[in-house]
């Protein structure tokens, strides 16, 4: 394969060769893509109040926000690889039929945190993965009120890049768990206290104590990518959507990302979107499963 399109991680490699893109392409076309999209939510939040909202079938808020960078996005991934699908949570059903036949395939959540955003919190995110073959081998998380994009790929690394000034970017890696500091857990401030502290009480011998660090959508993942925090359980339901992005990216990082029986997180493989619960964890050394295995969280 030509250097051209090196960017270590094998199944994105055969994906830049069937499409012709070299790496560095992709990744200008993305962070590119991530700042358009930026610009256009922080442009419509400041309107918030004026943006009608409405419910979904599963009764979750969609509003028109969501709805434009659907469209944003699409259109530029469909233009950047026009062979390659877009799975996105606007999708409609129609466009999924025959998804599970997708070898590969965009996975997207374009305003992850869409009641943070009518919450005027601020605290949403941008995500867009690329699947192959069911795994997660690119991440990217736009963090617009944070001004920075994330992006990673396991085997080439993670790396921070400001969405204002196109740069080289900052190096991520996760750190390994301090057993003289407490413990942060990542958590959201909708997740239940009852549920959270049971999690942390169990944690808590791993450290000096547990804290808790609240942040809203995928700012979580960014949190362990950062250092801020050290693991983020999930037990309450989400979407792929809502994972995968931020499963690549930790990964990349030299975190791990795996459902509670301790494997892999998999995509597109099932007739439900619904994720799997899972625990991302900055130190993959630490048996976070072991201690948070239990049906009753």
């Amino acid at each position: 394969m030509s250097q051209v399109h090196y960017s270590g991680n094998p199944g994105l490699d055969g994906m830049l060769h069937k499409t012709n893109l070299s790496f560095d392409k992709l990744l200008s076309a993305l962070l590119t893509l991530a700042e358009d999209a930026s610009r256009c939510v922080l442009d419509l939040y400041a309107k918030a109040g004026e943006i009608a909202v409405s419910q979904k079938s599963d009764s979750s808020p969609v509003t028109e926000a969501d709805h434009a960078l659907h469209r944003l996005i699409c259109q530029a991934l469909q233009q950047l690889t026009p062979a390659i699908p877009i799975l996105s949570e606007e999708s409609t059903l129609e466009q999924l039929i025959g998804r599970r036949d997708w070898p590969v395939c965009w996975m997207i959540d374009p305003l992850d945190g869409t009641r943070e955003f009518i919450d005027g919190t601020g605290e949403f995110t941008i995500n867009i993965a690329l699947i192959v073959d069911s795994e997660a081998v690119l991440g990217l998380i736009a963090a617009p009120n944070r001004a920075h994009v994330d992006v990673g790929v396991p085997s080439w690394g993670a790396r921070r890049f400001p969405l204002s000034d196109r740069t080289d970017g900052e190096p991520l890696r996760t750190r390994p768990l301090d057993c003289n500091e407490a413990l942060t857990l990542s958590a959201s401030v909708r997740h239940r206290a009852e549920r959270v502290q049971v999690m942390m009480n169990r944690l808590s011998p791993l450290a000096q104590g547990a804290r808790r660090l609240n942040a809203g959508s995928a700012l979580k993942f960014c949190d362990l990518l950062s250092g801020d925090a050290d693991v983020y359980p999930r037990t309450s339901p989400c979407y792929e959507w809502d994972l995968a992005a931020g499963d690549a990216l930790v990964r990349a990082a030299g975190g791990s990302v795996t459902t509670l029986e301790g494997e892999p997180i998999r995509y597109n493989r099932w007739d439900s979107l619904k994720a799997p619960q899972f625990v991302a964890a900055a130190d993959p050394t630490i048996n976070y499963v072991a201690l948070l295995r239990d049906p009753d969280l």
